[in-house]
C-alpha cells in the first residue's frame, strides 16, 4: 500500500506560529499587567485615604466634646469668674494640675474643666484634665494621643486618635488668647497626617465652648 503525503499530519507548531503566539501574548500581557498593578495601587490608596479619614472623624468628635466643656471657675471669688483653662505646650503638671507622669510627653494643648462630685454629702468640685500630645516620632510620623484625668493624676484613659501625624505640622489656635482667664469660645487643633500612597492629608479640628 502506498501512503499519500496528504494523509500525513504534522505534530506541534512551526517556528513561525510560535513566534506569532509569543508576540500576541506580549501584546495582551503588557496592558493587562499594567491594569492589575494600577488596580492594586488604587486599592492601597483608597484604603489609606479611608484610614486617614477615619482618624479625622474620631479626632473631631473628641475635640468638639472636650472644648465644649472647657472652663474652670474660681469659687472663692464673688461671681465665680473663670480661671485660665487652656494650656499650650504644657507639661504633665503645668499650673499645679497634674495628669500623667514625668514620662508623659509635653501636650500640644491641655483643656481644664470643672467636674462636680456629688457622691458625698457635700458636693465637691474637682478638675478634669484632657491633654492632646504627640508620641516621639517613629520614622517620619507620630501618633496623636488624648489623655484624660479626672479624680487623680493617674490617667483614666490614654487613646490614640490619629496615626501617621507629621510632627512638624500641629498647631493650636483660639478665637482669643488661649491661656487668658477670659476663656476663648473656639479652639482649633490643626495637623497633617501622611501616607506614601496619598501624600499629606490636612486635618482641622474645631470645638465651640458651651459655657458662658
Amino acid at each position: 500500500m502506498r501512503l499519500n503525503h496528504d494523509d500525513r499530519r504534522d505534530a506541534g507548531f512551526t517556528l513561525v506560529e510560535l513566534l506569532i503566539s509569543i508576540v500576541i501574548l506580549g501584546v495582551i500581557i503588557v496592558p493587562l499587567g499594567n491594569a492589575v498593578i494600577g488596580f492594586i495601587r488604587n486599592t492601597d490608596a483608597t484604603s489609606d485615604r479611608l484610614a486617614l479619614s477615619h482618624d479625622a472623624q474620631i479626632s473631631a468628635a473628641y475635640v468638639a466634646r472636650d472644648v465644649a466643656a472647657v472652663g474652670i471657675r474660681d469659687y472663692t471669688v464673688s461671681g465665680t469668674p473663670f480661671l485660665s483653662s487652656i494650656q499650650l505646650g504644657a507639661g504633665y503638671s503645668a499650673g499645679g494640675k497634674t495628669c500623667g507622669t514625668p514620662a508623659t510627653p509635653t501636650a500640644l494643648v491641655r483643656l481644664l474643666s470643672d467636674d462636680w462630685d456629688t457622691s458625698g454629702t457635700t458636693p465637691t468640685v474637682r478638675t478634669d484634665i484632657v491633654a492632646y500630645y504627640l508620641t516621639p516620632p517613629s520614622g517620619d510620623v507620630s501618633e496623636l494621643h488624648r489623655i484624660l484625668c479626672t479624680s487623680s493624676a493617674t490617667p483614666d484613659s490614654d487613646i490614640v486618635l490619629a496615626h501617621d501625624v507629621d510632627p512638624a505640622t500641629p498647631s493650636v489656635t483660639c478665637s482669643s488668647t488661649c491661656d487668658a482667664a477670659t476663656v476663648p469660645q473656639r479652639v482649633t487643633l490643626s495637623f497633617a497626617v501622611t501616607k506614601t500612597s496619598v501624600g499629606g492629608y490636612p486635618i482641622t479640628l474645631t470645638g465651640q465652648r458651651r459655657q458662658t
